[in-house]
């Protein structure tokens, strides 16, 4: 039976008697007592250790003894006292859990070092075992060479007895014959010479002692470097240098990192010192205001830090440590958590019955990867629904979002970087029931004020000094006192109104983003509008396009005029709103996407309705 089966056999029986004693509880209608002590709670030293303690508030006795009338309360009451134990219990279980899953790792930690230290000690035995074979074949060598000498010498020796004994022979033969001979005549003759090779023979001496030693050398054998492989058994290795793993996707949070590391040997390790810091780009390398190091020991392969910068990148490098000593440093690996959430910039996003442009800013110094845009619809009772969609690997700070019409939609959006996503923004409300923009303030006249909303000008009477009237800006207007709209960047069609005074000059339209600032609106090819004039017999209205304008009379001054952009068909629209009347048809075929215009020739203001469904009438 392994560790997990052992942890599930135990959970299951403290659940199946915890549901019991509820289930009796409830059928009694009464509620624990103090002082009885049917469970205990448990903590976690930093031994490891478990440490019990009995609860403040135990489950009753299965007798129920000691009870009385005061022990009983309404059935309300004993539910919501079983529900508080329930919790409590179900905590414990959690944080048993918890502790049964750190025996397990270091369970493995275990069962690694051990078969490290296996194969550390099958690697010795062999190599010892392999020396000496080595010495025995060395050593049976030279007594295989010395028997070898041995030998011959006592074969030489042996063949030299032989010659003289075989000349002594001879010559006792010899003596013999001329012993035995009857002629002496041949005695005489021949004695002499047999004589004095007798003595020639007798003056030989022969070496009758043994030419070699019969015992062999046993010189003692050099086991110094057995010993020491024999000695180093006892002793392990100091580490080799760890290895840390590249980041993971989704290691990280705004707070802290999820480090990894391994070892490329079969050493013996006790545990391991990882140091990290913070990497400033504007801190010189040799500054001695560089960074503090902080460092944690662990025992396993990996490790959380805590505690860190959003969006920021950590310099991180590991040694390991047993009882020998410690290991040379790992390379230094590059982490970085993850990044703050976005800010989205709500003024500066637009939207129209088929689509929304988001735009948002990233509010991290380090760069970002990408990042990723959620939205989910609104229900008709204001509820968010559950599904939600995701837009990824955006690139820049903003997203055209394709969207259903007549719709309300809940949009926030989240940076990512390679330790992972950010918390999410801010969540913004968009509407599809019509186009909304906001009025670009950077593109304004100086004569112009925007009010606190964005969506009412003002012109007022008193003049601006010199001074004021001398812009740098090349993005602002600096002869027709107007203000352009956000950029409406979808094909479809766009409907807004304007609301304005019977004494006031206007001119409301469109233009191209690269209309001229000097010049004023109608009076060139990139713009299109209709002005207001104010003559001391009439109001007069002009629909300029290149300073071309039809001849044309209204009887009926508007106060509230409807304007209908249609990029597909080409036109662009004007209407009395009040009366649905139709004023004017531009037709042009936009090459580019176009601003919203507006511009007021004399003091007074105007008032800019967007994000309204438009009329049946604008489209026809």
């Amino acid at each position: 039976m392994d560790l997990y089966e052992i942890r599930e056999e135990r959970l299951d029986v403290i659940a199946e008697e915890a549901e019991h004693q509820e289930l009796s509880m409830a059928d009694r209608g009464v509620r624990p007592t103090r002082g009885v002590s049917s469970f205990q709670k448990f903590s976690v030293d930093t031994e490891d250790s478990l440490r019990f303690e009995p609860c403040e508030d135990s489950l009753p006795s299965p007798t129920g003894a000691g009870l009385d009338d005061s022990d009983v309360f309404n059935e309300g009451q004993t539910e919501d006292e079983i529900v508080i134990i329930r919790n409590r219990l179900q905590g414990k279980v959690a944080e048993m859990e918890n502790f049964a899953g750190h025996l397990e790792e270091i369970f493995l930690t275990v069962e690694e070092n051990f078969g490290r230290q296996e194969q550390h000690l099958e690697q010795h035995y062999n190599d010892v075992l392999q020396t000496l074979s080595q010495r025995y074949d060395e050593r049976a060598a030279g007594l295989e060479d010395e028997k070898k000498s041995k030998l011959e010498s006592l074969y030489k020796q042996l063949l030299a007895c032989g010659h003289a004994m075989d000349a002594s022979k001879e010559l006792i033969e010899t003596a013999q014959e001329i012993y035995r001979s009857q002629d002496k005549r041949l005695f005489l003759k021949t004695v002499m010479p047999a004589i004095k090779r007798i003595e020639e023979f007798a003056k030989e001496d022969v070496d009758l002692t043994l030419s070699t030693r019969l015992e062999f050398d046993t010189p003692l054998a050099d086991l110094s470097d057995v010993k020491t492989m024999m000695d180093s058994i006892n002793v392990v290795p100091a580490p080799s240098a760890p290895v840390i793993n590249p980041q993971m996707p989704n290691s990280a949070t705004q707070t802290s990192l999820r480090v990894c590391w391994s070892l490329f040997s079969d050493d013996t390790v006790e545990y391991y010192e990882l140091y990290y810091r913070p990497v400033l780009e504007d801190t010189p390398a040799d500054s001695t205001c560089a960074p503090p190091v902080s460092k944690v020991n662990v025992k396993e392969t990996h490790c959380t830090v805590t505690d860190l910068l959003p969006n920021a990148q950590y310099e991180l490098w590991v040694t390991a440590t047993n009882t020998t000593g410690i290991s040379p440093a790992s390379e230094k690996a590059l982490y970085m958590t993850v990044p703050s959430p976005p800010v989205i910039k709500q003024r500066e996003c637009t939207s129209c019955p088929e689509a929304a442009l988001i735009r948002w800013e990233s509010g991290n110094t380090n760069p970002v990867d990408s990042y990723t845009v959620e939205l989910s619809e609104m229900g008709t009772d204001g509820t968010e629904s559950g599904i939600t969609e995701s837009i990824v690997a955006v690139p820049t700070c903003q997203c055209l979002i394709q969207l259903q019409t007549g719709r309300r939609y809940l949009i926030s959006v989240r940076a990512v970087n390679i330790g992972g996503p950010s918390d999410r923004s801010e969540v913004i409300t968009v509407s599809t029931t019509g186009t909304l923009f906001y009025l670009l303030e950077d593109t304004a006249h100086p004569c112009l004020s925007l009010s606190e909303d964005g969506f009412t000008i003002f012109y007022g009477d008193e003049e601006l000094p010199i001074s004021a009237m001398a812009l740098d800006d090349n993005n602002a207007f600096t002869r027709c006192v107007a203000v352009l709209g956000d950029l409406i960047p979808v094909r479809g069609r766009h409907y807004w109104e304007v609301e304005v005074d019977d004494g006031t000059e206007f001119r409301i339209g469109v233009a191209s983003e690269d209309t001229e600032r000097n010049s004023y609106l109608g009076a060139n090819n990139t713009s299109w509008c209709m002005r207001h004039i104010l003559t001391p017999t009439r109001h007069k209205f002009e629909f300029l396009h290149n300073g071309w304008t039809p001849d044309l009379r209204i009887t009926v001054n508007p106060v509230r005029i409807g304007v209908a952009l249609d990029y597909n068909r080409g036109t662009l629209s004007f209407f009395n709103v009040d009366l649905e009347q139709h004023l004017h048809t531009f037709q042009c075929h936009f090459r580019n996407y176009v601003h919203p215009c507006f511009g007021l020739d004399n003091p007074g203001a105007l008032t800019v309705h967007n994000g309204i469904e438009a009329p049946e009438y604008a489209f026809i």
